[in-house]
């Protein structure tokens, strides 16, 4: 791969399968399967997800992107790449099952029209979905810049793969992980807004980090599936530094600083649970519109009574994709009673 692809050899993404076609002993072409990309606004269009579909129980992983085919020198004969895409076609769900434990329902690849048109995959009855806008993965996150825009081509592995992967519910068989949700740089840019009228409790002296920082890491995180003080400082240093500058983190010597563990859990054991009640609140009503799908469900309240010796009862409504609780409604019931048998 390294001798021969244009592109040279892929280090393993995510979950990777790699595959050589044969032919009398001999290799004849080499094939690398891998993590879908994470952005792709045709591809996206085409099933009818937005971005909360695709971080509700990891559906991303249920797409697998043919990253790397190589069909080596001397090999070259007419139709033997489509032959290739339909062998792997017809394993690829069985050995990724096998592998990584889920089932597959799409698979994409991306051409370089300045190289190639894609007959080999039009061939395979692949469907051509169109442009990508050219913007290149890098360590920050997305480059600035359009560089060079791909084709898109796609084959589902299941005669209702866009229906599975858009619906509001992921069906059992292909759901992985837990509900969690991914940010967009607007909301990490205005949460701590949110946050900025609430009055810090901690000493001026020693104060590293600014107390609408720390809170809005904490619901950032919390919204994204982490739950305890650990989760969240692990889920704040593994922050990228553009995603650490809309947070307003702290910029010391040509960096981001995140807050530690102890500082996180210092600041929500003294904040007033009141302020940052009307704080949530706030950025409930700012992104309420958000959720397509509602989840309504109730607790009971171990060891709170009433004046009347009531157990209490709290009713929620919580959007399934941004895991924001709209509204409570708190009540009591009265305890049962034993009436006498005559």
């Amino acid at each position: 791969m390294t001798e021969h692809h244009y592109l040279g050899y892929l280090p393993k993404i995510g979950q990777t399968l790699w595959y050589v076609a044969t032919y009398g002993g001999q290799w004849i072409a080499l094939l690398t399967f891998s993590a879908a990309a994470w952005k792709c606004a045709v591809r996206d269009q085409w099933i009818g997800w937005n971005f909360h579909h695709q971080y509700d129980y990891d559906r991303l992983k249920l797409i697998a992107n043919n990253s790397r085919f190589l069909i080596l020198p001397d090999w070259h004969h007419p139709n033997l790449g489509s032959k290739i895409l339909s062998l792997c076609h017809q394993r690829l769900c069985a050995d990724w099952q096998e592998h990584f434990g889920h089932p597959l329902l799409l698979l994409e690849t991306f051409v370089d029209p300045q190289r190639f048109i894609g007959t080999v995959y039009r061939a395979a009855n692949w469907s051509y979905l169109g442009l990508t806008r050219g913007y290149r993965r890098t360590r920050d996150g997305y480059s600035n810049t359009a560089v060079s825009p791909k084709k898109i081509f796609v084959q589902p592995l299941h005669k209702q793969a866009r229906s599975l992967l858009a619906a509001p519910v992921l069906p059992v068989p292909y759901r992985q992980g837990v509900v969690k949700m991914k940010l967009t740089a607007h909301q990490m840019l205005s949460l701590p807004d949110f946050f900025a009228d609430i009055p810090d409790p901690r000493r001026a002296q020693g104060r590293r980090h600014s107390l609408a920082c720390v809170l809005a890491i904490v619901c950032a995180a919390t919204l994204c599936g982490m739950r305890g003080y650990k989760a969240i400082a692990d889920w704040a240093h593994s922050l990228s530094p553009r995603a650490r500058q809309r947070f307003r983190c702290r910029y010391v010597n040509g960096q981001f600083l995140v807050p530690s563990e102890s500082i996180i859990r210092d600041v929500m054991i003294r904040v007033a649970p009141s302020d940052l009640d009307k704080a949530l609140n706030r950025y409930n009503q700012a992104f309420a519109q958000q959720d397509s799908t509602l989840a309504i469900d109730g607790k009971t309240m171990r060891n709170a009574l009433d004046p009347n010796d009531h157990q209490t009862h709290v009713m929620s409504v919580v959007g399934h994709h941004s895991k924001i609780c709209y509204t409570q409604k708190k009540s009591a019931r009265c305890p049962p009673t034993a009436t006498p048998l005559s």
